[in-house]
């Protein structure tokens, strides 16, 4: 199946895609009327935004809303992710406030979903929008598209249909990085390191500190599967290794939709999209036909309890493996 979720805001307006066969199990899958954000103080300066039930939640299984975060500079506040709402613009506007009245001079967007960067148009003209090159292109020809969607996921009455586009100013091509110097050691190394989630990709990584914003690509710690949605699956399965790899065993992980933890934390990601590869090739290398393979590979043992296990499993990341390894196959 060629569709996606978020990516159905891209699938019906750049791929050449079939109707979505099947929603998830919860609409919303969380809910942007009623999600509180929280601060949590990484190291000096540097903060994480992460909402409020997440530490709790995370290990349940229960899908959580985007986590952001922000570095204070001698000039200014870098701000990582805008979020989908007014509502969460305004709470995470009010704890960098909580923390310093400098001017937001930089706001990063990891990713194009509509979570990650509809309150662009909150920003103070001033600011300078950060976006993977891909990002950039993609929301500025088919905002009204992944904007509608978004209402028909996350709901209506959400503040998502008053969003307005506004364009990056600074963009980042694929497999190129941009340093931001902060001052003090802040150093802040933005990644193209894409597909890894999807063509629009973004990492954040601040070697001197070791945190790392993992964004959509490293969704959350166990029992959360990664969102494999762009109709491709080889591409981000070496992407997600080569991340994880260059990250040191002492690294702050700041997931795209859970609670902080630490380089084991995201290990999960790799041993999925690693066993759900080698089951695939397997399965095509006997000639199973791709629902033969559904029934084949079930990796029951990475179903400890995340809602969204079936869902994912089966309409995206299976069927995506499995399109990328017979087409490699049949070169």
């Amino acid at each position: 199946m060629k569709t996606t979720f978020i990516r159905l805001l891209t699938a019906c307006l750049v791929l050449s895609s079939s109707v979505f066969a099947q929603m998830p199990p919860v609409v919303p899958i969380w809910d942007a009327n009623k999600v509180t954000l929280g601060l949590h103080k990484v190291a000096t300066d540097i903060y994480a935004i992460i909402p409020t039930t997440a530490e709790t939640e995370t290990t349940k299984g229960i899908p959580q809303a985007t986590t952001g975060g922000f570095i204070v500079g001698d000039k200014g506040v870098l701000l990582i992710e805008v979020m989908m709402t007014k509502r969460l613009y305004d709470q995470e506007v009010k704890l960098i406030r909580s923390v310093t009245d400098k001017p937001i001079i930089y706001a990063v967007n990891t990713s194009d979903h509509g979570d990650h960067c509809f309150s662009n148009y909150l920003l103070p003209p001033s600011t300078r929008i950060i976006q993977n090159e891909f990002a950039r292109n993609n929301l500025s020809k088919n905002y009204d598209g992944i904007k509608t969607f978004m209402v028909g996921l996350f709901g209506t009455g959400r503040e998502i249909e008053n969003t307005i586009f506004r364009t990056a100013d600074i963009v980042i091509p694929k497999n190129s990085d941009l340093k931001v110097d902060m001052g003090g050691g802040k150093i802040v190394e933005l990644l193209n390191i894409s597909p890894a989630q999807s063509q629009a990709d973004l990492f954040v990584w601040m070697p001197n500190q070791k945190i790392f914003w993992a964004g959509n690509p490293f969704i959350a710690e166990s029992p959360a599967i990664p969102w494999l949605f762009d109709g491709v699956f080889l591409e981000p399965v070496v992407n997600l290794k080569k991340v994880y790899d260059f990250l040191p065993d002492d690294a702050t992980i700041i997931p795209g939709h859970g609670r902080i933890t630490n380089k084991a934390g995201i290990k999960y990601t790799i041993d999925y999209v690693e066993k759900l590869k080698s089951e695939v090739e397997a399965a095509v290398d006997k000639d199973l036909s791709l629902e033969q393979t559904k029934t084949a590979v079930p990796m029951k043992e990475f179903d400890k309890g995340y809602v969204l296990f079936n869902w994912l499993h089966y309409n995206f990341n299976l069927p995506n493996a499995y399109k990328d390894i017979s087409n490699n196959k049949n070169k």
